[in-house]
C-alpha cells in the first residue's frame, strides 16, 4: 500500500540480514533499528504477529527510543497487532486513542499507558496509527500513507 502511493518502504530490525515471517516468507533487513532515525525517514511502522521477537520488543531499549524519537519529531508512528504494546512501553500512546489485537498482556499495556483503548479496526490520533491484526492491514496502510501526503 505505501509503495503503491509513491513511498519507499525500508526494512530495519535488530540486525541486518534476512528476515522470516511466520508463513515463511523472506525479506531483506536493510539496516538495524539504530540506524533508523527521523531526520533520515518520515515514518515509522512497527509490525506485530506470533511470533517470539514481537512479544519482546516493547523491552528492548533501542526500538523503545525509535519509537519516542520518531514521535517527537512530529513523525508518524504506526504499529498493528500486537506491536502497539512497543508504542504504550515507550510511552507514545498516553492519552491517545488507540486499538491493539485484543491480547490480554496487549490490552494490559495499553491501559497502563494510559491510552483510550477502542475495539476499532484503526485508529488514527493526530500522527500515531495503530490497528488490530491482519484483516486491518490495508486500511492501517492507507491511513499512513494518508498521513505522510499530507507531509
Amino acid at each position: 500500500m505505501l509503495e503503491a502511493s509513491g513511498h519507499v518502504a525500508v526494512i530495519a530490525s535488530l540486525a541486518k540480514g534476512s528476515a522470516t515471517g511466520k508463513l515463511g516468507g523472506k525479506t531483506r533487513v536493510q539496516l538495524t533499528i539504530k540506524e533508523a532515525t527521523p531526520d533520515k525517514f518520515d515514518a515509522v511502522v512497527f509490525v506485530g504477529g506470533p511470533g517470539v521477537e514481537a512479544h519482546h520488543l516493547y523491552e528492548n531499549k533501542d526500538v523503545l527510543f525509535l519509537a519516542k524519537s520518531f514521535a517527537q519529531a512530529d513523525k508518524v508512528v504506526a504499529a498493528i497487532c500486537i506491536a502497539p504494546s512497543i508504542l504504550a512501553a515507550a510511552g507514545v500512546l498516553k492519552g491517545k486513542k488507540a486499538t491493539a489485537f485484543p491480547d490480554p498482556k496487549t490490552l494490559q499495556m495499553l491501559e497502563e499507558s494510559n491510552a483510550a483503548y477502542t475495539e476499532s479496526d484503526v485508529v488514527v490520533d493526530g500522527k500515531i496509527v495503530t490497528a488490530n491484526g491482519p484483516g486491518a492491514a490495508r486500511k492501517f496502510g492507507e491511513k499512513i500513507a494518508e498521513l505522510l501526503s499530507r507531509a
